[in-house]
């Protein structure tokens, strides 16, 4: 008797989570506007990024034109 109990429990249990792994929560209007967010300023992020690198590349160049500015006055 109590293997038929013990193998109805696993029964049961094992059907439940078959039953619970099908049933798939389906992304609402909040949290799909939330990806979109997230996707955007992940964009924006980058693209900062991006024009940060340029700006440093151009004060960089600015410095080294400066340095050069300065070494043909000393001549």
């Amino acid at each position: 008797m109590k293997g038929v109990k013990t193998v109805s429990a696993l029964l049961f249990t094992g059907a439940l989570l078959a039953a619970l792994s099908g049933c798939e929560k389906e992304e609402g209007p909040a949290e799909k506007a939330g990806e979109e967010i997230d996707k955007a300023m992940q964009e924006a992020g980058e693209e900062a990024d991006k024009t940060m690198d340029k700006v440093g590349e151009q004060i960089e160049q600015t410095g080294e034109d400066i340095q050069e500015a300065a070494k043909d006055d000393d001549n």
